[in-house]
């Protein structure tokens, strides 16, 4: 039986590196791009039944799981903006749980979401192949603990946050025998 740690941070939890290189962003920025299509490939023959299924005891349901990605990876693009037009921005933060329990996070078809997801991902993943090693060292500043966040640090957290929430699918799938 699977430890709650581990079903919660099934590829441990996100560590930023300590030195940046140029080839470990181009990786993560690889998974970015490939997310999209991954996810839909995983998820696309799921019923109503399955999707509504928790990916862990007291976690979120599949399809919660990929409204949040959505939702997330939205927020995440609009901090890589500001980082890059203004000074030192301060982010606001956003109560991902209480997005998660709104009724479209619990209803609404996947494929609104997979669908948004590639295309935000392809506009980001443009705006990233384009950053200089200067941009990649502009940051947020996020207001919950002051933390400075550089924009390749934000590249390591989402292409960890994306890989993250798709083990938590794709490990419940394999539970269930359903992959």
């Amino acid at each position: 039986m699977e430890s709650m740690e581990s079903l919660q941070y099934p590829i441990g939890r996100f560590k930023r590196p300590g030195a940046i290189t140029d080839v470990q962003v181009k990786d993560w920025i690889a998974m970015l791009e490939d997310l999209p299509e991954r996810l839909e490939r995983l998820v696309k023959n799921l019923n109503a039944e399955q999707l509504d299924t928790a990916y862990r005891p007291g976690g979120w349901t599949v399809r919660q799981v990929i409204h949040h990605i959505a939702d997330s990876h939205h927020h995440s693009y609009t901090r890589f903006k500001w980082a890059l037009t203004e000074d030192k921005p301060v982010i606001k933060a956003y109560r991902e749980k209480n997005w998660s329990d709104l009724f479209d996070a619990k209803t609404a078809p996947i494929q609104l979401s997979l669908n948004y997801l590639k295309v935000l991902h392809a506009k980001l993943v443009y705006l990233l192949k384009g950053l200089s090693k200067s941009d990649m060292k502009l940051f947020y500043i996020h207001p919950e603990d002051n933390s400075m966040v550089a924009l390749e640090e934000n590249i390591a957290k989402y292409a960890w946050h994306g890989s993250h929430h798709y083990a938590h699918i794709e490990g419940l799938l394999k539970r269930q025998g359903w992959l």
